[in-house]
């Protein structure tokens, strides 16, 4: 598959200030094939250990963190020999070896001529949890599922992406049916890559589903394996109420719909560990777009989506008949499918979750916001081709931005003072004047 991170591991071996990589992301979304096949194209060598299929590895970080002496069990581990100009040194799982994560403060300070990658499971979990997690000593790139760029080239629809990418609006229009058809499909499998890979391969809907079904059942598995007992409950609890939660016409996340009588401060960490897992993105509300926009958040109020439209597919149990329902998928749980995969477009293109809008007395709300240019872009998001833009429009009449984006089922038209969007061709706009580049030297908590 062309992901487009590998532009970014590009990018980061050819920066002379490199620093030791740490590549996360959720289970599943491809974080070691996508190091190994790095290795493979860029790499004369790839040294290559799984801290969690040989126990041996993790010892190797259990004594003395001297990088020469780990370089040398890693060389002996991986059955290969390290050159530091033409070897890209491979630690996955590593989450299984928490004196590892220190241990790349020394390869950054001592050895920055090493190609060093790590990768792991709930990594985001295990950085939290870790104390001595090197800060500033490392670079990061994120990895999500792939995003509908990524999923046409994904599955031989290369020319019809470039298409997109070029924004020639009137070819693109002529092609509009099949665009919508293709998005209507991505809706349905996601951009986990086992289910785009078995999509591609022409499987059935059913047998893609089996692989999303898999991939969930591996995540509630990880919920009592990563977690403590009362901890791992809760999660379950969030994490079933989600289908819920975004069914309702104001998807704003609420606890009584997890439990009855639930309070916040009991769920507060089985939220935090799903957003560090990767598994849910937090979309707080602000209600005012001034700088500092964070002065204007009210954290309290929140909507939770999954990290993959196909997953939410799979968990709220949508039937691959939907697909043949022209367009009725994008109106599915009052639009909910769609606000899902507006909000993992945004997130692939900018590494950063969005805010959303809500005035103090409610009668209006904004789907999502992305800074740009140093302000805030409204964008409103519509489940089918009628542009009435109530929400957007009261945005637009109280605090007047420089820009504002619908997107929608319907073609690329500028008005006076806002721009509608196809919903298939979202992805160029949301890379404007921003880099894709993905390397961060801290965490990211959004």
């Amino acid at each position: 598959m062309d992901r487009r991170a590998l532009r970014s591991l590009e990018a980061w071996k050819n920066d002379g200030a490199r620093k030791p990589l740490v590549l996360r992301g959720a289970r599943q979304v491809g974080k070691t094939w996508l190091l190994q096949e790095f290795g493979r194209s860029h790499y004369e060598r790839v040294a290559y250990v799984d801290c969690q299929r040989d126990r041996s590895v993790a010892s190797i970080f259990a004594g003395n963190l001297d990088p020469a002496r780990i370089l040398r069990g890693l060389a002996i581990a991986a059955g290969t020999t390290i050159n530091p100009a033409t070897t890209l040194v491979i630690v996955d799982e590593i989450q299984e070896a928490p004196q590892a994560l220190t241990s790349l403060k020394y390869f950054a300070e001592e050895r920055p001529e090493i190609h060093f990658a790590v990768a792991g499971s709930l990594l985001g979990v295990a950085l939290r949890s870790n104390a001595s997690f090197p800060v500033g000593k490392v670079n990061f790139i994120e990895l999500h599922p792939l995003d509908f760029d990524e999923f046409l080239r994904g599955t031989g629809e290369t020319e019809l992406a470039d298409l997109v990418m070029g924004q020639d609006w009137p070819l693109i229009d002529s092609f509009a049916d099949r665009l919508i058809e293709l998005l209507r499909l991505y809706m349905f499998v996601g951009g986990m890559p086992e289910a785009v890979a078995r999509f591609a391969k022409g499987d059935s809907y059913d047998n893609v589903r089996s692989v999303q079904l898999d991939i969930l059942r591996g995540y509630e598995h990880d919920f009592a394996k990563y977690a403590t007992a009362t901890v791992s409950r809760r999660i379950a609890d969030v994490w079933a109420s989600l289908p819920t939660q975004l069914a309702r016409e104001n998807k704003r996340f609420i606890l009584g719909r997890v439990r009855e009588g639930a309070r916040a401060r009991e769920f507060e960490d089985a939220i935090q560990w799903l957003c560090d897992a990767g598994l849910v993105h937090k979309v707080t509300r602000y209600t005012k777009p001034a700088n500092p926009i964070r002065a204007y958040e009210d954290a309290k109020i929140f909507k939770l989506f999954l990290h993959d439209i196909g997953l939410l597919a799979a968990l709220s149990g949508v039937e691959s008949s939907v697909l043949l329902q022209g367009t009725g998928i994008f109106e599915e749980f009052k639009g909910a499918l769609t606000e899902q995969y507006v909000l993992q477009q945004i997130i692939a293109a900018r590494n950063s979750v969005p805010m959303y809008w809500a005035p103090e007395n409610g009668n209006a709300e904004l789907d999502f916001s992305i800074e740009r240019s140093g302000t805030l872009v409204p964008i409103e998001v519509k489940a089918e081709e009628n542009l009435q833009s109530k929400s957007l429009r009261s945005y637009i009449d109280r605090f007047h931005p420089a820009e504002a984006w619908r997107f929608s089922l319907a073609n690329y038209r500028e008005e006076e003072d806002l721009t509608n969007v196809p919903l298939y061709a979202i992805g160029p706009r949301l890379y404007l004047d921003h880099s894709s580049a993905g390397q961060q030297s801290e965490p990211n908590d959004a």
